[in-house]
């Protein structure tokens, strides 16, 4: 078992930063990869960037350039670095976790943080 607690979230106007952060719990060392979603109002969640555990990292395009994911294996956290931030990066985002055992990989969700972009 694993638990996520995002923190982070807020307002901020175009242009702006935000630092989302996700610290995990329990179970932490069978975590192969982390990872940030995001799900605006009335539309699917979406990936926004994922790091595994060798440090390779994937971005959806919207954001790259702009955002920057990282991990501190030894506070089990994993933070989302967002500059440049848009209108449309407004969503609710979630933090994510793959947790591998022997035969299956089970993912794990945080309970979500608030991002709001606007003037």
């Amino acid at each position: 078992q694993v638990w996520l607690v995002e923190s982070g979230g807020g307002l901020v106007q175009p242009g702006g930063s935000l630092r989302l952060s996700c610290a995990a719990s329990g179970t932490t060392s069978r975590i192969s990869a982390m990872g940030w979603y995001r799900q605006p109002g009335g539309k699917q969640r979406e990936l926004v960037a994922r790091i595994v555990s060798d440090g390779r990292t994937n971005y959806a395009d919207s954001v790259k350039g702009r955002f920057t994911i990282s991990r501190d294996n030894a506070q089990n956290t994993v933070y989302l670095q967002m500059n440049s931030l848009k209108p449309e990066d407004t969503a609710v985002y979630y933090c994510n976790a793959d947790v591998v055992s022997s035969v299956v990989t089970t993912q794990y969700w945080g309970q979500g943080t608030q991002v709001t972009v606007s003037s």
